[in-house]
């Protein structure tokens, strides 16, 4: 059973950057598609970028694209997320997840992905 762990989230201002990291325990991080998902209170979450078992395809979603970056270290089992130009709507909490199946990255749908991890809160203040 994989374990993803999310760290990074915390308090920052309007404008300000931030990088996610996500660890995932296991032998078959090099095999899945990763992505970050994000869920503001009281609403739904959605997926914010996914990226490719080999790191040659990413996927943004429009309220992003341009801002947040997703990348992947094979040999650090490690997906993140570079968040720049945040914004008070970005406040949400934060999750990786893994998809075994659907490895090119192109699943957007939270029931699509396999594992996830604990999650981490993101708070931007403006």
């Amino acid at each position: 059973q994989l374990q993803l762990l999310e760290s990074g989230g915390r308090l920052v201002q309007a404008g300000g950057s931030l990088r996610l990291s996500c660890v995932v325990s296991g032998d078959t991080f090099s095999s899945l598609a990763m992505a970050w998902f994000r869920q503001p209170p009281g609403k739904e979450r959605d997926v914010l970028a996914s990226i490719a078992w080999n790191g040659d395809k990413t996927y943004y979603t429009n309220s992003v694209k341009g801002r947040f970056t997703i990348s992947r270290d094979n040999a650090k089992k490690t997906v993140y997320l570079q968040m720049n130009s945040l914004k008070p709507e970005d406040t949400a909490v934060y999750y990786c997840a893994a998809d075994k199946y659907e490895v090119d990255g192109t699943d957007s749908k939270f029931y699509e992905y396999d594992y996830w991890g604990q999650g981490t809160q993101v708070t931007v203040s403006s």
